[in-house]
């Protein structure tokens, strides 16, 4: 199993709501059962570590795709901010499909390398 700790969520989430439904409609021995089994997979589920994180080298080397983005009145752009360290910025261009990756956060401003255009300016109140 990959993935210990949400396996173990679900399976008690599951649980607890098919012991509910027996319970209340066929059998209340078999439904308390499922219902102990639940809150048992659940705890269980939650003092679990979880294992979803990244790599820094897969962090590193993650890239949104490069597709223009379609015109929409203005200029439309995405931005994608990695989680994990290395903290990097993946930045798109929506006019002309450009990437660029700049390490650190989303900047307060923006203006397109290739194309020239402004994508965003955070004006501080």
């Amino acid at each position: 199993m990959r993935n210990k700790r949400e396996n173990f969520l679900i399976s008690g989430a599951v649980l607890l709501v098919l012991g509910a439904m027996f319970s209340f409609g066929a059998d209340a021995m078999m439904g308390a059962i499922m219902g102990i089994s639940g809150i048992l997979c659940f705890i269980l589920g939650m003092t679990l570590g979880s294992t979803l994180e990244m790599s820094p080298e897969a962090v590193g080397k993650w890239k949104p795709s490069m597709e223009a983005l379609p015109d929409a009145g203005r200029y439309m752009y995405r931005v994608d901010v990695t989680m994990d360290n290395p903290i990097q910025s993946t930045i798109l261009c929506g006019p002309c499909g450009h990437l660029e990756k700049i390490e650190g956060g989303r900047p307060s401003q923006y203006s397109c390398t290739k194309c020239g255009k402004e994508l965003w300016l955070d004006e501080e109140e």
